[in-house]
């Protein structure tokens, strides 16, 4: 399959059928209609795609309250509830699930709160590799062991 040629087949199978459901009688209407499904700048179609994903937003202010060390990103509204949640600057963890688009960060939602964590337990003078477990209190050992003994 050529992406293109694809692309141009949807683009003509989606004017027809937009023309034809539309059966305007207005001939100064229906010719607007067929400009804008049409032109290649301002109608409906720009370039040989269709984007269809919605973009990421980005993050209020306030964020930086749940975090000492940030990244050096400004984050997506989804990364920043994470860090709330995940964060252990005012108070222990809360379980969280993240679910959204490829390439919106769900790896940084997770890794920036435990890098902030093992920041500051460095700094407490406990080694970072012994942050991280201690932060997990056994957890992996807990899903690993249903699995093992199955």
């Amino acid at each position: 399959m050529r992406p293109t040629l694809a692309a141009a087949q949807v683009r003509g199978g989606l004017t027809q059928y937009l023309t034809t459901t539309y059966a305007l009688t207005d001939g100064e209407t229906r010719l607007a209609l067929e400009r804008f499904l049409g032109h290649p700048e301002t109608g409906i179609f720009r370039g040989p795609y269709l984007r269809i994903r919605t973009p990421f937003h980005k993050a209020g202010d306030g964020w930086q309250r749940e975090l000492e060390w940030r990244p050096g990103f400004p984050p997506y509204r989804h990364q920043a509830k994470a860090w709330e949640r995940l964060s252990t600057l005012h108070g222990p963890a809360r379980p969280t699930v993240i679910t959204t688009g490829t390439g919106s960060g769900k790896t940084e939602s997770l890794l920036v709160p435990v890098l902030d964590h093992c920041r500051r337990e460095k700094a407490r003078g406990t080694r970072s590799r012994d942050a991280l477990a201690i932060s997990w209190h056994g957890t992996p050992s807990r899903f690993l062991e249903p699995l093992l003994d199955g």
